[in-house]
């Protein structure tokens, strides 16, 4: 919604100042068609030769997250500590137990209960290969850890680069709307002969071009990159979290203390109070 919000003050506060300052959208609106088909698919050609498939699918998926807002919210980090909290008292009171859980995630009743996370393809493969990991007695937690954040960086690369993507078009629109407005002047030198006013129209027409690609890389795409940018490090700290409650695990802290890191390391406006968490543990447990 605030996506929305932000799109119709840029389109009021721009248009609505031009109308006010006189101008007129007549020669805008005449022009616009043909400007938006320069500017806009060489920017969609650019894109798709910058990109392959899975990138490209990658992008438009992930755009809608502009107006969608972060995937993870205060109630899923709760229910992750939840999760990581029983999974680590199950590795601690029987091993043996622990492996249904994390060779088969999809069947657990464990993840079961908490159907976002399971859903989530990366968050399931990072529980479970890491406490599969511990199971193997490696002679040093580190070595875990070291594992967890080359893996994480990889991931997090992967994701930001539909941000990169659409960073490169904003970057490119600008110089893709000074060819449209360069090929509106030849197109107006073309017809020199013509009386003033008429030449005046023309000009006005060709600068459409400039001002279109400036718009939109400043007004609209760029705004885009930089927003989804925010959202998946944002997203990246559900991740982040379960790197650091199951690190503390293998460091062998108490369950409890694992789970407060966890919670001391979720962002501020998730990050559920000690007594909440209390709470939703007690219920977890007597849920089992």
């Amino acid at each position: 919604m605030i996506g929305i919000i932000g799109i119709v003050i840029i389109f009021v506060m721009v248009f609505g100042g031009y109308l006010l300052a006189g101008g007129k959208l007549g020669i805008i609106l005449k022009a616009l068609p043909f400007e938006l088909m320069m500017i806009g698919g060489a920017a969609v050609g650019a894109f798709v030769i910058a990109n392959d498939g899975a990138s490209i699918k990658h992008t438009l998926k992930d755009m809608a997250k502009v107006f969608k807002g972060p995937r993870w919210k205060p109630d899923d980090y709760r229910d992750l500590l939840c999760l990581l909290f029983a999974l680590i008292r199950i590795s601690r009171s029987n091993p043996v137990a622990l492996e249904e859980h994390i060779e088969n995630p999809k069947e657990s009743s464990l993840f079961g209960k908490y159907p976002r996370i399971q859903a989530d393809k990366e968050a399931v493969a990072l529980i479970c290969d890491t406490l599969r990991a511990g199971s193997m007695n490696y002679d040093d937690p580190h070595q875990v850890e070291e594992i967890l954040e080359a893996r994480m960086e990889a991931t997090q690369h992967h994701a930001m680069h539909s941000t990169h993507a659409l960073q490169s078009v904003a970057d490119g629109l600008p110089a893709l709307g000074i060819v449209a407005a360069v090929l509106g002047v030849i197109k107006t030198m073309a017809s020199i002969d013509q009386p003033p006013e008429v030449l005046g129209k023309m000009i006005g027409g060709a600068l459409v071009g400039t001002f279109l690609g400036v718009f939109l890389a400043y007004g609209l795409v760029g705004p885009f990159a930089a927003k989804l940018k925010t959202i998946l490090e944002e997203d990246a700290h559900f991740y982040q979290l379960i790197r650091q409650v199951l690190v503390a695990n293998l460091h062998a802290h108490a369950p409890n203390i694992c789970i407060e890191v966890g919670r001391q390391a979720t962002p501020g406006p998730s990050r559920p109070s000690f007594a909440e968490l209390e709470e939703a543990l007690k219920a977890a447990k007597e849920a089992a």
